[in-house]
């Protein structure tokens, strides 16, 4: 191994940062993106020399690259790669530098954190909220649909028939439904701090409280990038819309709950452990 890949490596171990995307604007979808959602694109707005570019973060690309630069110069980043290190946002700004350093057409051959390495919130407008658009397939992938190959065509389809459908709710910000054959689900990556988090979704479970409409049942929460995404199983063939009341509701009373800084009774705290032993933690 040589002297540099060394150097990444080690960088790569010891830049570990609990909430990697904390201090841009829409931290929760660039988590939702990078852990949930099967197919989605956001543009970038870039500051500084390559504010000129045209830049879009995606969640997945063919093959897992990191990154492409297409013929036109324009960048496609990658939020879901196969080699996941210590500081996503410092993982995804090397590899938006190493799209943006080479020729048109071109894809990046090695593609790493070094101690230089700045993280995407030195990259991008952190106050520049993401506009999310969630795809039915990967069809964002190709740049030339007229130009595919069967080749082409068969990889894309068996990545698109691989995708459940999934949708981002409108009424809240970071929630996305989807439909995984036998069951569907919402979850929600939210940006409040775990514990107080944990603790008013306590209150609301121990009130019952704490479905998102009719035939949901809140199911637990996951841990991913410092951040809580509750989860909710919902009605089968019931669509995205049907739950934009739901959660909006839900938001009324999670932000009283939140509120509330009296001690946790003994039936909320009980509700608490029980949702805290149910809780995962994604890296």
């Amino acid at each position: 191994m040589s002297k540099a890949s060394r150097a990444r490596r080690a960088a790569e171990r010891e830049s570990f940062v609990l909430r990697p995307f904390e201090g841009l604007a829409s931290e929760c979808d660039l988590v939702a993106m990078r852990e949930i959602v099967p197919a989605a694109t956001a543009p970038l707005k870039l500051t500084g020399e390559y504010a000129d570019r045209t830049v879009t973060a995606c969640t997945v690309l063919p093959l897992a690259l990191p990154c492409l630069t297409r013929s036109d110069g324009s960048v496609l980043v990658a939020l879901q790669t196969q080699v996941s290190a210590g500081d996503a946002s410092r993982q995804v700004a090397a590899a938006l530098l190493a799209a943006l350093s080479i020729e048109p057409g071109a894809t990046p051959t090695d593609v790493g954190i070094t101690p230089d390495t700045p993280p995407l919130q030195k990259l991008i407008d952190p106050a520049v909220p993401l506009e999310v658009t969630v795809h039915d397939g990967f069809e964002f992938w190709v740049e030339n649909p007229d130009e595919m190959t069967e080749e082409v065509k068969q990889s894309l389809e068996q990545a698109n028939s691989a995708a459940p459908p999934t949708a981002r709710l409108t009424s809240v910000p970071a929630a996305y439904w989807s439909d995984e054959g036998e069951r569907a689900w919402v979850r929600w990556v939210m940006s409040h701090e775990e514990y107080p988090l944990l603790n008013a979704l306590a209150r609301l479970h121990a009130a019952r409280v704490d479905a998102i409409g009719d035939g949901t049942k809140y199911v637990g929460a996951f841990r991913c990038h410092g951040l809580l995404a509750p989860v909710w199983e919902v009605p089968k063939g019931a669509p995205a819309e049907e739950f934009e009341a739901g959660v909006t509701a839900f938001q009324a009373r999670l932000d009283e709950a939140l509120a509330n800084t009296e001690p946790l009774t003994a039936v909320e705290r009980r509700a608490r452990d029980g949702l805290a032993s149910r809780q995962l933690t994604i890296r």
